[in-house]
């Protein structure tokens, strides 16, 4: 289980960061607020085809400090979306960022 966060901290630190939705802005169709920086790694590819996505919290030299497995059940795709910096009590906002929405999210903390 260690060489995961280790490949997945190798990934993040050699990719390009790309945020398109700022901490506090709105989602573009359903009107939820981005709790954190969000965003998705430049020259990757996630489940949905686009880029890997990235939640930016405030401590960052923690590295990846989780993982969120979604799945959405009208895109019909599964995706993990990274937490990279994310304090547990940043994690916990985002847990309720996901409880509205119809898409199913588990929050996997490493460690």
């Amino acid at each position: 289980m260690s060489d995961y966060w280790a490949v997945l901290d190798t990934l993040v630190t050699t990719s390009t960061i790309r945020i398109d939705r700022p901490r506090g802005s709105r989602h573009p169709r359903f009107g939820y607020r981005y709790p954190l920086d969000y965003g998705y790694l430049q020259d990757t590819t996630g489940g949905d085809g686009s880029g890997i996505d990235i939640w930016l919290g405030t401590e960052p030299e923690q590295g990846v400090t989780g993982v969120f497995c979604t799945v959405d059940p009208h895109k019909r795709d599964a995706e993990t979306k990274v937490l990279w910096g994310v304090s547990a009590d940043e994690a916990l906002l985002l847990v309720d960022f996901y409880r509205p929405q119809p898409q199913a999210a588990l929050l996997v903390m490493r460690g």
